[in-house]
């Protein structure tokens, strides 16, 4: 290792600042080779430290956690890791953790280090929570999205640089980092290695590995040991806190936009009115949660994952990373709201015209990759206990109902504006699937697109979380029915400009 008397002398130095009892740091005894990170790390990246000292993996050993009541536990493992069982997890706890399967490990100080820490590396500790996470569709978010050729278009139509050549505007390319910083920002990238570099440091010349598609903290991140997904977009680095899993504001950067407003739903909500109102007041930090006592509205959190209790200790919801076991509906179109898909990797579907869709265009689901009525109900039924906590009922049934009415009339305004398109395409006044172009790049194709993606999308999220105007004239109903009016003129405009063109009243535009 290159100007290693630099290096030892900074690890030397830190030891002297270790010196203070180790309670500075937390409960939790900090192993040797963490403290030689920690040595070297305060001064390199002190924020990341901060972050560090203040976390449950700072405070707590693996024994120590398992020795807290079943419903109090964090971790889900039956027998601490021996190697860290007794120590804080820590930089080397995590960062040295399977060496073999990681292809940007690199040699760092005597250490064998990895950059991207992996589900895998987490499951020694949360093996049942890494497990059902690869059950849930973020964990494929990556290949749902770059593996169908379908959705693949979409986001090369929002992507793609345009040129104009004096009659039409075309797309022309895309290239990688325009992706990483917009669809893939959320999917996740996949990370590789691109050999090692050297760089001059405050420690000296190191050697680091290259990497491409980093940094990213997308959910379905392909990571260099193989896995998928990455626990620190929900639990951010590198504190890993529950607290900042639970609030409304981490699910916001990626649920946010016109396609997924959930977050923006949530804010106008009476639910997200409390939140705003009293969340500062709220323990977002206590496991189990008590619904009344820790919080008295839920945020995301409440109704898709956490393990939530009455004040008389009965489990209300359990703990689930899956996030959709208690969903009964995807109202996420594509283009049109549908049961569940079965498996977490949604490349398998197929629908009976053979394409990689959960529905046909005329909104029929794929029912053989999606979840049947008996498990709706299940899951509806997991729903509608976190509700009755604090609501009747009637009231409950209420909402169950409006919402199922719903998206039956999203669906249904969907199927008009596909009529529209599938009649553009059949008149060859649109360039459609049979003539294996592009079926997002055409403004007639933007529009119906927008119908599914922004307008239906915003109308069911707001029926699903009580977001009142934004299932109305924000992004809902009012911009369905004017969408399709809009479609169906531009059809009758290229209708005339196609009948001037046969009749040589307007010059053909190739």
């Amino acid at each position: 290792m290159k100007k290693r008397c630099t290096v030892v002398f900074g690890m030397l130095a830190a030891a002297m600042l270790l010196s203070e009892p180790l309670a500075a740091y937390g409960a939790a005894k900090i192993s040797d080779d963490t403290q030689a990170c920690l040595g070297c790390h305060e001064t390199v990246t002190p924020g990341i430290v901060a972050d560090w000292k203040k976390s449950q993996h700072a405070n707590v050993s693996p024994e120590d956690a398992l020795k807290r009541p079943l419903l109090e536990k964090r971790v889900s493992f039956k027998t601490p890791p021996k190697a860290i069982q007794a120590t804080a997890v820590g930089c080397a706890e995590c960062h040295t953790l399977n060496p073999k399967a990681h292809k940007d490990t690199f040699d760092h100080n005597g250490f064998k280090v990895h950059v991207v820490v992996s589900p895998k590396d987490c499951a020694a500790c949360h093996p049942q929570e890494v497990d059902e996470y690869g059950q849930n569709i973020m964990s494929e978010a990556h290949g749902n999205l770059v593996k169908n050729p379908v959705y693949k278009s979409l986001m090369d139509a929002a992507n793609c640089m345009q040129k104009f050549d004096g009659v039409r505007a075309r797309l022309t390319t895309v290239d990688k980092l325009t992706e990483e910083d917009s669809c893939i920002y959320c999917h996740g990238t996949k990370v590789e290695v691109n050999g090692i570099k050297s760089r001059e440091t405050s420690m000296g010349e190191m050697e680091f590995p290259v990497l491409s598609g980093w940094p990213s903290g997308g959910v379905g991140r392909i990571n260099p040991d193989g896995t998928k997904g990455a626990c620190s977009a929900c639990h951010t680095r590198h504190a890993f806190s529950i607290e900042t899993a639970r609030k409304p504001a981490t699910c916001s950067e990626c649920h946010k936009g016109p396609d997924v407003p959930a977050y923006k739903v949530y804010q106008v909500s009476k639910h997200g009115n409390l939140y705003g109102s009293e969340g500062d007041k709220w323990n977002f930090g206590a496991v189990p949660w008590t619904v009344g006592k820790d919080f008295t509205a839920p945020t995301c959190a409440t109704c898709h994952a956490s393990l939530v209790v009455n004040e008389a200790g009965d489990v209300v919801a359990k703990r689930s990373h899956k996030m959709n076991d208690r969903s009964a509906w995807r109202l996420f179109g594509l283009p049109y709201a549908h049961p569940h898909p079965k498996s977490a990797d949604t490349t398998i579907i197929k629908n009976k015209a053979g394409l990689p869709l959960p529905t046909e265009l005329t909104g029929e689901p794929a029912a053989g990759y999606l979840i049947d009525k008996k498990e709706q109900t299940k899951r509806r039924a997991s729903m509608r206990e976190i509700c009755l906590q604090c609501h009747a009922t009637s009231w409950v049934d209420g909402h169950f109902a409006r919402l199922e009415n719903t998206v039956e009339t999203t669906n249904q305004m969907t199927r008009v504006s596909t009529d529209i398109i599938l009649a553009a395409w059949k008149k060859g006044l649109a360039k459609g699937l049979d003539k294996k172009d592009s079926t997002f790049n055409e403004a007639i194709e933007r529009m119906w697109v927008e119908q599914w993606l922004f307008y239906a999308n915003s109308t069911r999220f707001a029926s699903a979380m009580g977001g009142a105007d934004y299932g109305v004239f924000a992004d809902g109903r009012w911009y369905m029915s004017k969408n399709i009016q809009q479609m169906a003129d531009w059809l009758r405009f290229l209708e005339a400009a196609h009948k001037g063109e046969k009749n040589g009243n307007v010059k053909k535009v190739k």
